[in-house]
């Protein structure tokens, strides 16, 4: 590729780090740009932005080039934090890392790029893109547990034609080691968990705010009372931790087989405002064999053709062999096994090998 100007989107993270001194290594004009997407309670305990914007200032020293701080919370705010609590009152669980790269990432920071005269963006994700008959296509990355194409999958052909994925060919040891051969300061800096903008914050006390919140019974399948929700909106399908109930015995199961399997969330009852949790976790209402999804958004630009695929429900799972059908608002997948806790608002990702083709927003789903 032909030396360039690139920007790099720097987090304070070693991954973008590190991308950003393998275009330095290939000869590209490289400057740097700290994001700061999120402004409401900077003050507090668990913003780490004023933090990774000091790593991300020494991290560019290091490596010899220039970083600007730019603002984008009035987009995130408009763009990705306004439909994330419009799905959450909804009684869905949005993936906003996902809305995030679609209108932040590759859309405000790219287009701020193309205003300081870039050729290219680069970031840190885990993630390849490459052409084939005048076409862009996103790859997974090379690290099977690193691979971040599942977030990527609403970029679109302008989008992938003007951004580069330097450690999308690396494993993250490989990623690490170069770091600290390097000396960048935040070689040993521990990958964030956190969402996009809320960084490592509670979880609950931070959507506390912004959600209402009405309590409510958590009945079992039989519908009895087990305990009390502090609100629907603040729990997802499949979750196990933070329920507050302990464990109840079951008169059916084998002496002493029963009262010790973990309780996991398997719907909403939005009508009776009732949280319904089912034990263990192979328990069949946590067990789905299809799902319907809509808001579609394809690498190419157009569906694939009906057929067999892989699909991903949840970011960290293998890919799952499913019949893809086109439907007249959406897409339809039939999954050859059946899929766990399959979760409307989270992303249905298609995949045919290692090419990530798009996906859509999980609408509804059946149970096996």
């Amino acid at each position: 590729m032909h030396k360039q100007r690139v920007v790099v989107g720097l987090s304070g993270g070693v991954d973008s780090a590190v991308s950003a001194w393998l275009l330095k290594q290939q000869g590209h004009e490289v400057v740097g740009i700290f994001m700061k997407n999120w402004e409401d309670d900077d003050d507090s305990a668990y913003c780490s932005s004023n933090v990774d914007f000091v790593d991300a200032a020494a991290v560019a020293d290091v490596i010899g080039i220039e970083i600007e701080h730019v603002n984008f919370a009035a987009e995130y705010k408009d763009r990705v934090f306004a439909e994330f609590l419009r799905e959450y009152q909804a009684g869905r669980t949005p993936n906003p890392d996902v809305l995030c790269n679609a209108e932040i990432k590759f859309k405000a920071f790219l287009d701020h790029a193309m205003r300081l005269g870039a050729g290219r963006i680069a970031t840190g994700h885990y993630a390849r893109v490459r052409e084939r008959d005048g076409r862009h296509e996103l790859l997974k990355g090379l690290d099977p547990l690193k691979d971040q194409s599942y977030f990527l999958h609403r970029l679109n052909q302008a989008q992938l034609a003007k951004t580069l994925f330097p450690v999308g060919e690396l494993p993250k040891t490989e990623v690490r080691r170069l770091a600290e051969e390097i000396g960048l300061p935040n070689a040993k800096k521990k990958d964030s968990t956190g969402i996009c903008f809320i960084g490592e914050r509670p979880f609950r006390e931070f959507l506390n705010r912004y959600l209402s919140h009405e309590p409510g019974p958590i009945v079992d399948e039989r519908g009895r009372t087990l305990g009390q929700h502090v609100g629907l909106s603040f729990y997802t399908l499949g979750q196990r931790q933070g329920l507050g109930i302990g464990g109840v015995k079951d008169k059916k199961a084998p002496r002493g087989g029963g009262e010790h399997l973990p309780w996991f969330v398997a719907r909403k009852d939005l009508d009776r405002n009732a949280l319904v949790v089912v034990q263990g976790h192979e328990h069949p209402w946590l067990q789905y064999r299809s799902l319907v999804a809509d808001d579609l958004s394809w690498v190419a630009g157009d569906a694939p053709r009906a057929g067999g695929y892989g699909a991903k429900t949840r970011y960290r799972q293998a890919d799952a062999a499913c019949a893809l059908d086109a439907l007249p608002d959406g897409l339809s997948l039939l999954f050859a096994q059946p899929q766990w806790a399959v979760t409307p608002g989270q992303s249905a990702v298609v995949y045919d090998g290692e090419v990530c083709l798009g996906g859509g927003v999980i609408a509804s789903a059946e149970l096996a």
